[in-house]
């Protein structure tokens, strides 16, 4: 399976741009590893460096936070039986990033409960 469709790369791109810096976008793609907690929400890649991407990390040890992450490395990470990072063909985000971000640093990890995204996004 594809890490990135082309869509989701460009758009990616486009969230990484000068134009769009500083901007609360919407995640893009959900990345995760089917054997440990680990999940990535990806917002943006930088444009002169494709190999990284920003979003919303979570290693499963119960503090998610914001940062940047290698596209690459994710690719190579091999689980059990060769398992590997995946993508989550079913994610569609319904917030931008702030909210996931607050209702992850509530739960200890990120999650796509509608009621903690709900408070989430009306709690200040």
């Amino acid at each position: 399976m594809k890490l990135i469709l082309q869509t989701q790369l460009k758009q990616l791109i486009a969230n990484g741009s000068a134009e769009n810096a500083g901007k609360d976008h919407k995640p893009v793609v959900k990345l995760f590893t089917p054997w440990t907690g680990c999940t990535w929400l990806l917002t943006e890649i930088l444009p002169d460096n494709p190999d990284i991407a920003f979003g919303l990390c979570d290693l499963g040890m119960g503090f998610p936070e914001l940062g940047y992450v290698s596209l690459a490395e994710l690719q190579a990470i091999k689980g059990p039986f060769g398992l590997s990072v995946e993508r989550d063909i079913c994610f569609e985000a319904t917030y931008p990033l702030s909210v996931y971000t607050k209702a992850a640093n509530i739960a200890e990890g990120i999650t796509e409960n509608p009621k903690a995204l709900a408070q989430a996004s009306h709690s200040k």
